[in-house]
């Protein structure tokens, strides 16, 4: 046999075998992670390592909101975080401000647009973000009828939006109030503070004719913040089927006095098992635990829950008693591995602190094995800290999590002085080091490690690949009643309330006088973990810092990076989500990068790919994002072969 056959029909078994093991092989992008699982893989295998220096723009998509919102809303709160799915015949995405946009997936021309005019003025604590839609078909319907398949949209405002997929019309049935047809209030279970502490910023889970969806909510405003339920819908009517709270009870069977341990990131769903994964996030406040003592239920867990019911079938928790901000930040990824010679159907969650854990779908029982380790004690007055946290056998972890006295960077002499003499003077002594009045290094801060974009996965190769970055924070707890007048006198710095708690908080990057990371670089990597070992394959540096200073920084340094991988049937990974504005293809077995593309605005989005006519596209949304500092815009690019 010729090689080529024998390459052809490898990958044509392999493909089958996954098949079989309930991977989704569809060479479009149905859900925002690719498939319901979020494993961000596509079959497409037109662009290949040996062709991929030849891509170029075929066509450009402008929203317009660089010109139609205000620019200071722009400069303070906007984020293009959004991923398009390929549905019904057109790709469809959502913008910042929740604006639904369906495009020809050939041309970018555009087809149909809808506007649920959500308000400017509300302040959303996490910017005015969105990173997907959802797409349902009716089972029941006609296909001509309206809505027979639709759209499906959580906003910044907490309404849960349903519009026809062909014409972006809302659906009358869906939603109780004929005020509002098409659309349901899907909000806190309290009143807010102010209108902005509750959104849903990730595209709602479709779990057969269930739409479930979690919730983003403000950290470290208050104890009491909002419950961070997650909600299951009937996808035809809109009505409440169940309700999952991850904080109802804790260890004594006592209300905890808490809020949040929302699920902000997207949900996963696993259809031959009709369970969803959820991975849910910190208990309020973040940085001081002393009101709720234990290990906070279903809080920073991967929990799954039976799809009609809502019930719990098994939990993991990843961190015990948080108070670092080290929720779950990430959808959950279903995969098969080969373990110990048998296939293994399993969950991979990455992680802030740099740690992926790898469960059973079935068990939640850890595939490579996970110990409970001593951590560092003496919190502040009044808090009880967990005495162990999970440590993973394997894999390793992704990033270091120390930051030893004297390993301070700095790009010049005084610089790196000025950063040992700060650092001499916090506590440093690793992972779950706890908050304190004297200041704590968080090493990785509270971005990551891993954060939104989360990880991709070839099923073939089962190679995982994820981005992370490596930076420090300083958290510096305040006694309460001081954080009026902290705030009086320093407007500019992230110093919170903890409204409820004994301390307030204040989060400050551990930089350099200069402006840099005081954490040795590289600061941002792309790492490539072999599944089938669990051991870390390659450890790349990924992008670089955009020019900040008056010296040219050195190539090498790397960059924090927002949004994650995409992989492809031919081995090669797509990334734009660094600072520097480039769209990057790597090759998945050596982690060289094979193609760059400079954006017209920072690619802090997770890219998508997909076969239209014969020709495979490559796509990602450059509008860059306000907190991370990178320039703004509204495009969305396509990338192919010439024709």
């Amino acid at each position: 046999m010729e090689l080529k056959s024998r390459v052809a029909l490898t990958f044509l078994l392999a493909g089958l075998l996954a098949m079989l093991n309930d991977v989704a092989f569809a060479s479009g992008w149905e859900s925002y992670g690719g498939d319901p699982g979020g494993q961000r893989y596509v079959a497409a295998a037109q662009i290949t390592p040996e062709n991929v220096s030849r891509l170029t723009e075929a066509w450009r998509f402008s929203t317009g909101d660089m010109t139609s919102k205000p620019a200071d809303l722009l400069k303070r709160r906007y984020a293009f975080e959004t991923t398009p799915i390929l549905v019904a015949g057109s790709l469809v995405f959502c913008t910042p401000f929740n604006e639904i946009i369906a495009l020809d997936p050939a041309s970018g021309a555009l087809r149909w647009r809808f506007d649920p005019h959500i308000a400017l003025d509300s302040r959303p604590a996490n910017q005015f973000v969105c990173r997907g839609v959802s797409y349902w078909r009716d089972g029941s319907a006609p296909e001509s009828a309206l809505c027979s398949a639709r759209i499906f949209m959580g906003t910044n405002d907490a309404r849960l939006i349903a519009v026809d997929a062909g014409t972006g019309r809302l659906c009358p049935g869906f939603g109780a109030d004929p005020a509002h047809p098409g659309e349901v209030a899907a909000g806190a279970d309290r009143t807010l503070l102010w209108p902005g502490e509750f959104q849903i910023t990730s595209a709602p889970l479709v779990a057969g004719d269930l739409l479930v969806t979690g919730s983003s909510i403000s950290d470290n405003v208050r104890v009491g913040a909002p419950a961070g339920s997650v909600r299951a819908y009937d996808a035809r009517t809109g009505k409440l089927v169940w309700s999952f709270d991850p904080l109802t009870l804790d260890k004594d069977g006592k209300p905890v006095r808490a809020g949040a341990a929302n699920a902000w990131a997207p949900l996963s769903y696993d259809v031959k098992r009709d369970l969803i994964f959820i991975p849910t996030s910190s208990p309020s406040p973040d940085f001081f635990g002393g009101q709720r003592a234990g290990n906070d239920n279903y809080a920073d867990s991967v929990v799954a829950l039976e799809a009609k019911t809502g019930h719990v079938r098994w939990s993991f928790q990843t961190v015990h008693h948080d108070v670092w901000d080290y929720d779950l930040p990430a959808q959950p990824t279903l995969l098969t591995l080969t373990h110990e010679g048998r296939e293994v159907d399993a969950v991979a969650q990455v992680t802030k602190t740099g740690f992926m854990f790898v469960l059973d779908r079935d068990t939640g029982k850890p595939v490579f094995g996970v110990e409970e380790r001593p951590v560092p004690q003496g919190g502040a007055l009044g808090e009880a800290l967990s005495p162990t946290q999970p440590f993973p056998l394997k894999p390793p972890a992704l990033v270091p999590q120390k930051l030893e006295k004297g390993a301070g960077f700095g790009l010049v002499w005084f610089d790196r002085q000025a950063c040992n003499a700060r650092l001499d003077g916090l506590r440093s002594e690793g992972l779950f080091t706890p908050p304190s009045e004297q200041g704590t290094i968080l090493y990785p801060f509270t971005g990551g490690g891993a954060n939104w974009g989360g990880m991709a996965y070839d099923p073939v190769r089962q190679i995982a690949i994820v981005n992370v970055t490596r930076l420090a924070h300083v958290i510096t707890l305040f006694p309460a009643a001081e954080y009026k007048g902290r705030k009086a006198v320093d407007e500019t710095s992230e110093i919170s309330p903890q409204l409820g708690a004994r301390f307030g908080v204040r989060r400050d990057l551990f930089m350099s006088p200069l402006g840099l990371p005081c954490s040795p670089p590289p600061w941002g990597a792309l790492v490539a973990v072999d599944l089938k070992s669990g051991e870390i394959k390659w450890n790349e540096t990924l992008g670089n810092l955009p020019k900040a200073l008056p010296v040219e920084l050195p190539v090498g340094w790397g960059s924090p990076s927002f949004g994650g991988p995409l992989v492809t049937q031919t081995g090669l990974v797509f990334l734009g989500a660094t600072m520097d504005s480039r769209f990057r293809a790597f090759d998945i077995e050596t982690g060289k990068v094979l193609w760059t593309a400079v954006l017209p605005a920072g690619g802090q989005a997770t890219p998508m790919s997909y076969e239209w006519k014969g020709r495979q596209y490559v796509l990602i949304a450059a509008g860059g994002h306000a907190r991370s500092g990178t320039a703004l815009g509204n495009a969305v690019i396509a990338y192919a072969l010439p024709e």
